[in-house]
Parts: structure tokens; sequence; C-alpha cells
């Protein structure tokens, strides 16, 4: 895959949406957040909490508040005993998949060439 070879606006245009991305995913939690999510379709914050290493309750309650906000994520509360609270992609999240993929795919390579294993 090569980089686009764009000119005036149109660059300006895809530099643009790469800051937008950017925006929305910034930090080091959002994405594995995400990922989380996204690889068992609905999780419990406890559960997200626990598949992501080093996040504080505080720190992973203002992220899925932020995924909420840009419409990445649904927060479903359940009317059960004690209140059951579930966190879901939206279909504007899902479209995150592919770029989830591609990341742990890298990762898993670059972890490779790097470490050798």
């Amino acid at each position: 895959m090569e980089c686009r070879n764009a000119q005036g606006e149109e660059h300006k245009r895809e530099m643009m949406a790469v800051q937008d991305s950017m925006d929305v995913l910034n930090g080091k939690w959002k994405i594995p957040i995400i990922s989380s999510i996204c690889y068992y379709k609905q999780r419990r914050f406890s559960d997200v909490l626990n598949d992501v290493d080093g996040i504080s309750n505080k720190m992973l309650s203002k992220e899925l508040k932020e995924l909420e906000v840009n419409k990445l994520i649904r927060r479903i509360v359940l009317d059960t005993q004690p209140v059951t609270v579930l966190y879901e992609l939206t279909e504007h999240g899902k479209t995150l998949q592919t770029i989830i993929n591609n990341l742990t795919e890298w990762g898993i390579k670059h972890r490779k060439e790097i470490v050798g294993r």
C-alpha cells in the first residue's frame, strides 16, 4: 500500500481527515478499549478494565464517556439487581473493526521484527 500523493485542496482534506481520526482515537487507551468491546461484542465495565492492562477505573470511565460522545460505543443499562451496565460498538464504531484488525496484524509482525518472537 502506498501513501496517497494528493494535490492542493485534496491533500489538505486528507490531512484534516487524518487529524480528525487522531483527535477521536487519541491517547493510549481508546484503541485498546474499542478492541476489547469489538472482540466480545458487549462488555461490562469490569471486563474492559481487566482487558486493558494498566488503566484505572477513573480513566476507563472518562475514556468510555468520550467514546460515547463520539458515537463509537453505546452504554446499555440493564434493569437488574445490582444494575448491570454493558458497552457495545455502535454501527459507526463497527466501522473501526478493519482498522483494529490491521493494527493487530501489524503489531504482531512488528513485535516479531523487533523482538524476534
